[in-house]
């Protein structure tokens, strides 16, 4: 088979989940799904040698791809990408290309140009400029940025619900639910329980939906977040058109925002106003088929 028809791979490496997809021409040669533990994209050799470990064992025993393509999640810059790439070409001949996952996102849905939006733990919006150089904004991180992800929208709501105390309401459902989801006793001590988390993405982010509980009960505070949460996302696109990168195309990916009606809605209706000829569109193929897709574009 391989004498004939040449394997493609690609490989999405998400921050919890990867999933390798390999081909021969239209023939799936491999699907195989894991954890991503493991997996450090700031030590380069050590993301090449787990990417060749992860290949070793999912493809076919002899079998070596033509072509690969790799998305990894924390995968933030070209240069980082590149030097992943390179160390790549210690276990492999074949033409490869690294990019951050959510570049993943254009491809998969069949387009060659737009842009790709990431809201689930974190946020992160990217795209391509005419010359192809690649712009990302936002993914800073639960403590510092990734508004409209569900580690952000937690810390806003915190935000929220401590500036209401200090005005000296009482607890809302919003506030109520934080202090149970965070096992404090009162708004307050939500401050120290956020700063006491251990990897504040996952820790915060896992109690976004109390925020949207409380929106569905009635909480101002919560709508407030959520609305806020959508136009923050609004804005990521607005900055890469800012930068000259064509925004004709949103494709929309993430646990947080495909899940959640509210927020999704609360972006859409934000883009219209500030970005109006974006067309927003939720990814309906798997992310990998995006890493396929580069794949192919290398032979």
């Amino acid at each position: 088979m391989q004498d004939f028809t040449p394997l493609v791979v690609g490989i999405d490496v998400g921050g919890t989940k990867t999933h390798l997809r390999a081909y021969a021409g239209d023939d799936l040669v491999a699907d195989h799904v894991r954890t991503s533990s493991g997996w450090r994209p700031h030590d380069p050799l050590a993301a090449a040698g787990w990417l060749a470990t992860l290949l070793s064992g999912a493809l076919p025993r002899g079998v070596r791809p033509a072509a690969l393509s790799v998305g990894g999640h924390a995968c933030e810059t070209p240069r980082q990408c590149a030097q992943i790439r390179t160390a790549l070409q210690l276990h492999f001949d074949a033409p490869a290309s690294v990019v951050g996952d959510a570049e993943l996102l254009v491809p998969a849905a069949g387009l060659d140009k737009g842009v790709g939006l990431v809201a689930g733990t974190g946020s992160v919006a990217v795209g391509r400029l005419a010359d192809g150089t690649s712009v990302q904004v936002g993914g800073w991180g639960a403590v510092l940025g990734d508004e409209g992800g569900s580690a952000g929208l937690v810390r806003e709501a915190a935000r929220a619900v401590w500036a209401a105390h200090d005005l000296g309401e009482e607890p809302d459902a919003l506030a109520l639910g934080l202090i149970d989801a965070f096992q404090v006793p009162e708004v307050p001590a939500l401050g120290a329980a956020l700063e006491s988390a251990q990897s504040p993405s996952a820790d915060w982010g896992r109690h976004a939906p109390v925020v949207f509980a409380a929106a569905e009960t009635g909480s101002p505070l919560a709508r407030t977040v959520i609305d806020e949460g959508g136009r923050s996302l609004a804005a990521l696109v607005e900055r890469l058109a800012a930068r000259g990168v064509p925004v004709d195309h949103v494709v929309i990916a993430g646990s947080t925002i495909l899940a959640q009606p509210g927020l999704y809605d609360a972006f859409t209706a934000a883009l219209a106003d500030s970005v109006p000829g974006a067309r927003p569109r939720p990814l309906e193929a798997p992310p990998v088929e995006g890493a396929v897709a580069l794949a192919r574009s290398l032979l």
